[in-house]
């Protein structure tokens, strides 16, 4: 009930999808504007069975704009490249999620981010009418966050006991974990031995556990399975032994019902991602294709970010 509902609101307010080709206007003779966001990252068409896969990346910019580009996979990948709107210069960014006030008047995206040192929360409203360009507002949340490296939310909301979780990949080699709840955050303290981890991103959430899957310098592959448990240790698989050393931003996002997995990621380097399809995770047993680089798109990010729902579960593992 809760997918219908928001399918409904995104088309409600006018977002349009996966016709992104502009038209010439009947009365100036102009080509129709592309919106700022796809229904798709939203979630009006999921990632499931009965829809196709894509990979919807937000690119947030160290000059204040932020961007969604659309990764269909294919030999090579087909990108969507949307609009460009006002966001606020960061460092790093979490999950966008997409969600809708109770009486569905009222549509938005929120994550977290952080901007220097700071660790801010954001809620960026859509405007009734599509062309008007996405509002973001901010909220500071604290301090302290200058050497953390990558960040990566969990939100297990389809079930009960449900969970946010905010994790952060510390240069002092540690993982750490925060609970968030309501407007608040609870410390649950540092998870040694991540030393040579570069970058990750969040790939299950379940009711017991998370599962981030995760990158080191040397182009290792894994996966990091943290129970819900408090003082559990985590479990870790490889998945590959090389071949992801160039990557700084994996996104990642659901792909049918068997736990697959569409995953994009993106060397600053040269602004270039390349899209991978992974089954359910499962160690070196994983079966991962490489679709290439995803030409005609520009990942010019500080960082890059899934947009997504809140009312859908990453299954990957």
């Amino acid at each position: 009930m809760k997918l219908q509902r928001c399918a409904l609101a995104l088309a409600s307010v006018g977002l349009l999808g996966a016709a992104v080709a502009s038209t010439p206007a009947a009365a100036s003779g102009q080509a129709d504007p592309k919106p700022y966001l796809s229904k798709q990252s939203g979630g009006a068409l999921s990632a499931k069975a009965a829809g196709p896969c894509l990979s919807a990346v937000g690119v947030p910019t160290a000059a204040g704009t932020m961007q969604e580009i659309d990764a269909t996979p294919a030999t090579p990948p087909r990108a969507d490249v949307f609009e460009t709107f006002p966001f606020v210069g960061t460092r790093l960014d979490a999950t966008w999620y997409f969600a809708t006030n109770a009486s569905q008047t009222q549509f938005y995206y929120y994550g977290l981010l952080i901007q220097g040192t700071s660790l801010y929360r954001h809620t960026t409203y859509l405007p009734a009418d599509s062309t008007k360009p996405p509002v973001p507002t901010f909220k500071r949340v604290g301090s302290g966050w200058g050497s953390f490296k990558s960040i990566a939310t969990s939100n297990y909301s389809v079930a009960t006991p449900r969970h946010a979780y905010l994790y952060g990949l510390n240069t002092n080699n540690s993982l750490y974990r925060y609970q968030i709840v309501g407007a608040g955050f609870k410390a649950l303290g540092p998870i040694p031995g991540f030393r040579g981890f570069k970058t990750m991103t969040v790939i299950s959430e379940s009711a017991t556990y998370d599962t981030l899957l995760m990158t080191t310098a040397a182009g290792a592959l894994w996966t990091a399975h943290i129970p819900i448990a408090a003082g559990a240790k985590p479990v870790m698989k490889l998945i590959r032994s090389s071949g992801f050393g160039q990557y700084e931003s994996l996104i990642a996002q659901s792909c049918g019902t068997r736990g697959g997995t569409l995953l994009v990621a993106v060397d600053h380097d040269t602004d270039t991602g390349n899209q991978y399809a992974m089954s359910h995770a499962n160690g070196t047993a994983t079966a991962v294709t490489n679709y290439g680089p995803i030409p005609g798109a520009v990942f010019n990010g500080v960082d890059h970010v899934s947009l997504t729902s809140h009312y859908f579960q990453l299954v990957g593992e």
